[in-house]
């Protein structure tokens, strides 16, 4: 996992600032839940996300409780885990704030 921040700010930071800003990492999550989307059905359930969220993470991400997640309570969930990695506030995550929790959980969600 140790190289997971690099080549993921490498893989997608499109402005080479060295960082990554949360319609980066948007667009990242974005292209990933289409890859998942197996059956097309514009949905990713359990299966589908596999490992990638905790049972946890995954109810918290579903508010209406149907099992699935749209793409946009996905992106939600990128979002709240961009936010909480985003420990001093100035809207960016480096390589150091992706090795936090919150970082590693957001990258199993864009890579």
């Amino acid at each position: 996992m140790a190289s997971a921040a690099p080549n993921a700010i490498a893989a997608f930071d499109k402005d080479n600032d060295g960082t990554l800003d949360l319609a980066e990492v948007k667009a990242a999550a974005s292209n990933l839940f289409d890859k998942l989307n197996k059956d097309s059905d514009d949905t990713l359930d359990k299966k589908e996300v596999g490992g990638r969220l905790s049972k946890s993470a995954f109810k918290a991400g579903d508010p209406d409780n149907d099992g699935t997640l749209t793409k946009d309570e996905y992106l939600d969930i990128v979002e709240k885990l961009f936010k909480a990695a985003d420990v001093d506030s100035d809207g960016t995550l480096d390589s150091k704030e992706l090795h936090t929790k919150a970082g590693r959980a957001l990258l199993r969600l864009i890579q």
